[in-house]
């Protein structure tokens, strides 16, 4: 999977993207993603049949499966004389798994690692002194997170998610940030919801409104190409959201996709099978299935919010929306995402 990093960094050099290969670097403590794990992953998944997870079959799970059964291969171990030697008992564990079902190549796979090493080593650094050096100098760190917590693998609609930590808790970890230093905790949520792959979606939307949700808002998968599903906002949701990682303020983001809508509706509560009234999102998914979703609907504003930058520019109904969100959650939505360009954002 290195060919893909490399792949990268010459996109972003095609984009005028400067000083790219200065400022990019990967901790000598990275696991390898192997081609051995996506072609792993890709059987793993078609044998659990009608009970797929979704996954995007890059060997992301088969990944973290052997860096918990410390059978993983770091970046670091590459330029070890081992290397070949491990890669090869580690094919061998997964020949005896899938025998011949399983397609791959292991000394195609060495010989790419040989190829490619050496101009791999600029960018290797101990990612653990660069971050201590980095906060005892007090620079700004921002830090992004690609995925959901909802697809966290502690507290996300367990066992449809990834196969990492998508809280806060996976930031401090992963980077080794002091949790003191951590100033802003910024929660970036859709103004409705939306999943790829399978799982729970209490609020999803079968009809007309989910389609036209994907339409306008472009809801296609990233790393599949498949149509993400899409329904209401689903506050229950957030709200579990907040309560493992303690947002400062909410960032919510394509207000627009809502324009045309003539009614809108926002998930506040589920209603049990034995009629109890919840707000908490239930671990036991068979449970979560069970229930439905209760909605507060809201007239919809019906004209152009696109690009609009003040809080005073938005409709009524526009505003109630989100003052409704900032009651429910208790957090401030600081940041109003009004379009596709990076401009297009209220900021309170």
């Amino acid at each position: 999977m290195l060919t893909l990093f490399f792949s990268e960094l010459a996109d972003l050099d095609a984009k005028g993207v400067p000083n790219v290969h200065k400022r990019i670097h990967v901790s000598s403590r990275c696991h390898l993603n192997l081609t051995l794990h996506a072609a792993a992953d890709g059987l793993s998944e078609k044998a659990l049949g009608k009970s797929q997870i979704g996954t995007t079959k890059r060997g992301i799970g088969p990944s973290y499966s052997t860096k918990a059964s410390r059978d993983g291969l770091r970046v670091g171990d590459i330029y070890y004389d081992d290397f070949a030697e491990k890669l090869r008992t580690l094919a061998g564990s997964y020949r005896a798994r899938y025998g011949d079902l399983l397609e791959y190549d292991v000394e195609e796979e060495i010989q790419k690692f040989v190829n490619i090493k050496e101009k791999l080593r600029p960018y290797i650094i101990d990612a653990v002194e660069y971050m201590k050096v980095a906060q005892e100098q007090k620079r700004s760190i921002l830090v992004e997170g690609s995925q959901a917590l909802m697809l966290d693998l502690d507290y996300g609609s367990y066992p449809f998610v990834t196969s990492s930590n998508c809280s806060v808790g996976g930031c401090i970890q992963g980077l080794t940030i002091s949790p003191f230093n951590i100033k802003n905790i910024i929660g970036v949520v859709k103004a409705y919801t939306t999943r790829v792959g399978g799982g729970p979606f209490p609020t999803e939307q079968h009809d007309d409104v989910g389609t036209k949700l994907q339409d306008i808002g472009g809801e296609i998968g990233v790393s599949t190409g498949r149509r993400r599903r899409c329904g209401w906002l689903d506050l229950v949701v957030l709200k579990h959201s907040n309560a493992v990682n303690y947002y400062t303020t909410l960032n919510l983001t394509k207000l627009d996709v809502l324009d045309t809508f003539p009614t809108i509706r926002v998930a506040v509560a589920y209603i049990t099978p034995e009629g109890e009234r919840i707000t908490s999102f239930p671990a036991d998914l068979n449970y979560l299935d069970k229930c439905t979703p209760e909605y507060i609907d809201f007239e919809g504003w019906q004209s152009s919010t696109q690009g609009l930058r003040l809080w005073s520019d938005l409709p009524l109904q526009a505003q109630k929306y989100i003052e409704l969100i900032e009651s429910e959650i208790g957090v401030k939505v600081a940041y109003i995402g009004t379009g596709k360009d990076r401009e297009d954002m209220i900021i309170r």
